[in-house]
């Protein structure tokens, strides 16, 4: 480890089979000199840590006795991370480009006012049958939890993940602190990463109607820490009225349900959100909203050699 340049950090809960995936897919990164790899097991009772301590035993393992959510286990790996740059993945994303951290090691050494660089990710089961994109590095607002890479510099000038939003928004948070530091974060399309989801599955989950109302909720949160004052009525009633109009209103009366627990989240955390603002002037605010927003979903292209 005192090598090493990177830490690749896996967050995982009871997906023995997702991770022991990932690990095989990245396996040849693992052996490399200049680099650890963490993993925090949030309260698996699948044997995951025993099958980890089995098969990976360089690998450095923290586990949580009880499950403290995905956010939580994030600030516990990023907390032990000594090298220069962090890369977090999903237990259910790998690396599709063969070359990733030459690419992430030199973008960052020629931009020192990059703090961030959010990945290329793909969305399926199968992995794609062309990688080919012709799009370009570009500054954006934020990234997607489930594949990016962090230079630690920046990471420890602004606050851990906020632990209390339990599950999303953790990204956006971190993308604002980086904005209010002058650090910048890029698309980096050159790096892509296959995340093994079915989103029209996911849908269909148990847990879609919690993870709806997270989502409504994290989104609420991180507009009355960081939006100007006076942007905040007006955010807040279009967000509900594209709530009311686009679901309710059409039939879906659990997303009533949704929007009224997740009110009741963001009154409850008033007295959080108090203690942990950080406004955007009006004028950052105008800058922030004119990036590029963040790139969450590639799809293959179509591309003409004409």
């Amino acid at each position: 480890m005192d090598n090493a340049t990177f830490s690749i950090l896996i967050t995982t809960k009871n997906r023995k089979d997702e991770l022991a995936f990932t690990l095989e897919k990245i396996q040849y990164l693992l052996h490399r000199n200049d680099v650890f790899c963490l993993i925090c097991d949030d309260g698996s009772t699948d044997g995951t840590g025993a099958y980890l301590r089995t098969h990976y035993p360089t690998i450095q393992l923290i586990q949580n006795p009880k499950s403290q959510g995905l956010i939580y286990s994030r600030n516990r790996l990023m907390d032990l991370v000594t090298t220069e740059y962090a890369i977090s993945l999903d237990d259910d994303a790998h690396f599709v480009t063969t070359n990733p951290l030459e690419i992430i090691k030199n973008y960052f050494e020629k931009n020192s006012h990059c703090g961030l660089l959010a990945l290329r990710i793909f969305w399926g089961l199968e992995e794609p049958k062309t990688i080919a994109t012709r799009e370009k590095v570009h500054r954006v607002q934020g990234f997607v939890g489930c594949a990016h890479a962090f230079r630690m510099q920046a990471w420890r000038e602004i606050p851990c993940y906020p632990d209390w939003f339990i599950f999303y928004g953790e990204e956006e948070f971190a993308s604002f602190q980086l904005f209010k530091k002058n650090w910048k974060v890029f698309y980096l399309p050159d790096v892509l990463v296959h995340h093994r989801v079915d989103i029209k599955a996911r849908k269909k989950n148990k847990d879609y109607i919690e993870r709806q109302r997270r989502s409504l909720r994290s989104g609420w949160y991180l507009m009355f820490l960081f939006y100007p004052i006076v942007k905040i009525p007006r955010e807040l009633t279009y967000s509900l009225w594209i709530q009311f109009t686009t679901k309710v209103f059409k039939g879906d009366f659990k997303a009533f349900q949704t929007i009224l627990l997740a009110l009741l989240d963001l009154v409850w955390n008033i007295p959080k959100i108090l203690k942990n603002s950080n406004r955007l002037t009006t004028k950052e605010f105008e800058v922030y909203t004119k990036l590029s927003a963040a790139q969450l979903y590639w799809q293959p292209e179509i591309l003409n050699n004409n």
